[in-house]
């Protein structure tokens, strides 16, 4: 499963079936970039939760409608509706952990 790119216009369909782990970053962030190969190595390996990233900078109507006020900040919804949340760089365990416990 590729790592999806959401946009304003397209985050509702992008989360609506299965588990989604949705990075809200931005290309000038230290952590963002940091957590980035992480979430390629987990996407690769086929992990339960299909991937989506939501750039903060262009797309602010998601990042508003989440009041996502620190980034990076990773959002895990099932089935559209949101259930985890964590903020700040997270080793690829416990985001995997984080995971498991709504699989």
């Amino acid at each position: 499963m590729a790592i999806v790119h959401a946009t304003d216009a397209t985050f509702q369909d992008d989360i609506k079936e299965g588990l989604v782990l949705v990075d809200f970053w931005a290309a000038w962030c230290g952590p963002c970039k940091m957590i980035g190969p992480v979430l390629e190595e987990m996407d690769a390996a086929g992990n339960a939760a299909k991937i989506v990233k939501v750039d903060v900078d262009n797309n602010q109507g998601t990042a508003a409608q989440y009041q996502i006020m620190s980034i990076p900040s990773l959002l895990l919804f099932k089935n559209g509706e949101l259930v985890d949340k964590t903020v700040g760089f997270q080793p690829k365990e416990a985001l995997e952990a984080l995971i498991a416990k709504h699989a």
